[in-house]
């Protein structure tokens, strides 16, 4: 890109770390880490139940990990969307 030229992009083309371009993200829509989390911890419960158990049958306890997990983040994005459209509708005054 010649010097004469502007960025269409400016703020995507800074040199900026992944860590600053995820904590940027985690601001704009703030239930993503949320459903991440959330996702996460779902995950890491089922992971450690999966010792015990007892009788019921793997792929069983699978399928209910991922229902919780699946419904943890859908419930996330909900909220998000309704944060949004409150925030949008609501909150701002109508001009």
């Amino acid at each position: 890109m010649s010097p004469s030229q502007e960025s269409v992009y400016p703020e995507y083309e800074a040199d900026s770390s992944q860590t600053s371009k995820l904590i940027r993200k985690f601001k704009e829509t703030p239930f993503v880490p949320i459903g991440m989390a959330g996702f996460a911890a779902v995950v890491g419960y089922g992971l450690y139940r999966l010792k015990h158990r007892g009788n019921m049958k793997m792929s069983l306890h699978l399928i209910h990990m991922r229902v919780a997990a699946q419904g943890f983040v859908v419930g996330a994005i909900t909220c998000g969307v309704l944060y949004s459209m409150f925030q949008e509708y609501v909150v701002k005054p109508k001009e």
